[in-house]
């Protein structure tokens, strides 16, 4: 149906953004699919906050690893905002994941689900160049992730200080 993907750093008002994009284009079930594990109190307070942004109209799929599982069982009608591809990509290199086959599975899936998506995630690539290489890779990957998305998507926009500034469409 549309994909619309999101970029921006940290706090940059991301997925405010999204939700409202989400709620434009809503013609039935709102889906918020969730990346995030809840591994440490602090980051079970950042899956609590941003679930506060959101009320009972929304349903929530959980799919740390399988995205594109989940992304393949929205139906049409349905508008999903996905939170976010940085998490999931983290999720997938910490199982050790073929990185390029997981994230072409996801794109293919993207490309092809009938539902109305919004994904977001963080831009990561334009800070100094990390000190080890796990991070660099990890950087890499990202960016690699994202010009992928950004070339199936019908629609790129970054946030910054809570401004959407259009890339595509």
């Amino acid at each position: 149906m549309s994909l619309t993907f999101i970029l921006g750093g940290a706090r940059s008002g991301k997925t405010s953004h999204a939700l409202a994009r989400a709620r434009e284009l809503s013609q039935g079930r709102l889906i918020m699919i969730a990346t995030a594990q809840a591994l440490d109190a602090e980051m079970a307070q950042r899956i609590a906050r941003h679930q506060a942004e959101r009320d009972e109209a929304w349903t929530t799929i959980e799919a740390p690893l399988d995205l594109a599982g989940a992304v393949r069982g929205l139906a049409a009608g349905d508008v999903a905002v996905i939170d976010c591809l940085t998490l999931w990509l983290t999720n997938q290199m910490l199982a050790e994941a073929d990185i390029g086959l997981v994230v072409a599975d996801l794109v293919d899936a993207l490309a092809q689900s009938p539902a109305a998506l919004v994904v977001i995630s963080n831009e990561v690539g334009q800070g100094i160049v990390p000190d080890n290489a796990l991070a660099r890779r990890f950087r890499d990957e990202a960016g690699w992730m994202h010009q992928k998305v950004a070339a199936a998507a019908d629609r790129v926009e970054a946030v910054m200080a809570g401004l959407p500034l259009p890339l595509k469409g």
